[in-house]
């Protein structure tokens, strides 16, 4: 386990999130030439049963994200705005208002709370690594990726969150992490335990 020699806690964040990004470029290139046809499934945890679980370091580059958008009242606005279509498999209701129709989300369907009517992710460049990993049955693959590959960088974030405080190399459904930290934008705790699926 390597240390970091800061005693300066943000210092020492911010030194921890520098080595997370550069995992998430190795997520990136180790799925180079996937993609996915952004039905957003992977984002409706009560659709498919599973949600990505989170390390605390992990959180902490979700939390960053949030207050570079403004903090969670503003991304909340950004999530749910007005200007963008309906998200698919969405409830329509007639608000009354000149035939004007609304989008009610389907509660079944457990949105990510980072998920816009607009169907994008509102922190895309800081989503954890469950996000990065194309387990979507929709995800169109490239090279072949080895369950050992996607082990690793598991191993590497944890790593990362176990030297950022104590217990953060422990994931939590990201629903729940949102919740507990505060960091949420509407909707409460996850109270089930979806699971990372790696190819």
């Amino acid at each position: 386990m390597r240390r970091t020699s800061t005693s300066d806690p943000r210092r020492l964040e911010a030194d921890l999130l520098a080595e997370l990004s550069a995992v998430y470029r190795e997520a990136e290139e180790i799925f180079h030439g996937w993609s996915c046809q952004a039905s957003t499934e992977c984002c409706r945890f009560g659709v498919t049963g599973r949600e990505p679980y989170v390390t605390s370091i992990e959180l902490a580059a979700v939390r960053r994200a949030i207050a570079a958008r403004g903090g969670p009242r503003a991304l909340q606005g950004i999530v749910r705005a007005d200007g963008g279509p309906a998200a698919p498999d969405a409830q329509a209701k007639v608000d009354g208002s000149a035939g004007r129709r609304r989008a009610l989300p389907n509660v079944a369907e457990r949105r990510c709370p980072m998920l816009t009517d607009a169907g994008r992710c509102a922190i895309y460049a800081a989503r954890p690594l469950g996000c990065r990993t194309f387990y979507c049955d929709r995800a169109s693959a490239g090279a072949p990726v080895r369950h050992h590959d996607v082990t690793r960088l598991v191993r590497k974030v944890q790593e990362v969150a176990a030297r950022h405080e104590p217990g953060g190399d422990l994931g939590r459904p990201l629903t729940r992490a949102l919740a507990d930290d505060g960091a949420g934008v509407g909707g409460g705790p996850s109270r089930s335990s979806g699971a990372r699926r790696a190819r």
